[in-house]
């Protein structure tokens, strides 16, 4: 590589740095990331998410002085004790006054609910044959899964307490009977995979951390692939239509100006994802974030080093692949209105690999799917990642993927190399396969 090839990387960097066009999308792509981390605390800032939610009941004369250990009042006090004992209740059970008949009270609770007094009410129904009544949640929302889901936990638990202080058992017993049940997971390793920290496995905190990493690399590098390669092909596109492609095979070789674009372009993408990061990393470092990652279990801490070191060799490999396809298809087209339909095979193969592995990978990283896709050089810069984060495959199954992909790039870049310098020239109309070939031939 002689100083052609720099100049045409510098030229390339440098003329898509300077473009408005490029640092304007790069703000935008950035505020919106920023909005989107913290989309969940805006709405719940605006929604009243955090507070209670105050839920009324009927509260009758009658069931004070009921013998019956289930009444509508007991039910209510024990919800209350119940939900007092949280650091942040859930919800608030609020006592309506009775109005006389059925008809009467019905109206009573549905005007605290317009009055905004009650934000919704509870029903109840005897039911002889369990001695708990049947509960009914009344609101004017469509579906309140989540009031209805604590509401349900909350009613199973005052249950059962009342049970066990009503059937005579000691504090230990009960200590004993609602202690809740400590479970861990760990993932071992049968073997020193690639995947495993010492052949030990992993805790379920490196899990989690392992979970977020693998997220993030399929995400970068799908952003990557589509990001690069339609600038690759599109600057290629232009520089002929515009003739400049002419003026500079007359100084630097065609070969030289293929992989001094790519390279160029390279920089260009790796400088952008790492503006991505920077403002990732700050907004998850918010308070409001962090406490949410701190409940999951997510730490930087924990961060695999070997899943790490693996997922940057993917990352590359994986690039240089679909950049060389990009270019080439890029050469072979004179005008930028055809390009879209050009690259779209080249699109589509990596929209494969990445449904492949958010939609089955995530889900079943062991699957003969997964298995399959490790191997195949379009895919595999995805599945593998995906594997390594996620279960433990067999060392010598990682580097046979690196190798396949490696000779894969190999033959790309010859293949790539030879389509563009024979269609770098090629103007008008785009070329047929067997006029294409004819060309390459005479570049021998």
């Amino acid at each position: 590589m002689n100083n052609g090839f720099w100049t045409v990387v510098g030229f390339t960097a440098k003329n898509k740095l300077r473009g408005k066009a490029f640092l304007v999308t790069t703000l935008i792509i950035a505020v919106i990331m920023s909005i989107g981390i913290n989309l969940p605390y805006i709405i719940s800032q605006f929604s009243g998410e955090g507070k209670a939610t105050v839920v009324g009941y009927l509260d009758s004369t009658a069931d004070k002085t009921s013998s019956q250990l289930f009444t509508p009042t007991r039910i209510a006090d024990m919800l209350n004790k119940y939900y007092g004992a949280q650091e942040k209740p859930e919800l608030k059970i609020v006592p309506i006054a009775d109005a006389g008949s059925a008809d009467a009270n019905e109206k009573a609770l549905k005007q605290a609910v317009s009055d905004d007094v009650i934000d919704g009410y509870l029903a109840f129904t005897p039911d002889p044959e369990s001695g708990f009544p049947a509960v009914t949640y009344k609101s004017e929302s469509l579906m309140e899964s989540k009031v209805s889901q604590s509401l349900k936990t909350s009613l199973q638990a005052v249950k059962m307490d009342a049970v066990i202080n009503g059937g005579g058992l000691s504090k230990e017993l009960k200590a004993l009977l609602t202690k809740p049940i400590e479970l861990n997971t760990v993932q071992i390793s049968t073997a020193a995979g690639a995947g495993s920290i010492d052949g030990q496995g992993k805790t379920t905190e490196q899990q989690g951390m392992d979970m977020a990493t693998v997220y993030v690399i399929i995400f970068m590098l799908f952003m990557a692939i589509m990001i690069s390669g339609q600038m690759i092909a599109s600057e290629i596109t232009a520089e002929k239509s515009s003739r400049v492609m002419e003026i500079l095979i007359t100084s630097v070789a065609p070969l030289k100006a293929m992989f001094g674009k790519i390279l160029g372009m390279f920089l260009v993408v790796l400088l952008q994802l790492a503006v991505y990061v920077v403002v990732i990393v700050i907004n998850m470092t918010l308070p409001q974030n962090a406490d949410k990652l701190s409940e999951f279990g997510i730490s930087l801490n924990e961060i695999d080093p070997v899943l790490l070191v693996y997922a940057v060799v993917f990352f590359l490999t994986g690039f240089f692949l679909f950049a060389t396809l990009f270019a080439a298809v890029g050469s072979i087209v004179s005008r930028t209105e055809d390009l879209g339909q050009a690259v779209l095979p080249i699109t589509m193969l990596s929209l494969a690999g990445f449904y492949i592995c958010m939609f089955g990978g995530l889900n079943n990283p062991g699957s003969m799917l997964m298995k399959v896709s490790s191997f195949i050089p379009f895919f595999s810069p995805y599945a593998m990642v995906v594997r390594l984060g996620l279960s433990d495959p067999p060392l010598w199954q990682v580097w046979l993927s690196v190798l396949i992909l490696l000779v894969t790039i190999l033959i790309a870049g010859w293949l790539s190399a030879k389509i563009y310098r024979a269609g770098v020239l090629m103007y008008g109309k785009k070329p047929s396969m067997k006029e294409l070939f004819k060309a390459m031939r005479a570049y021998r």
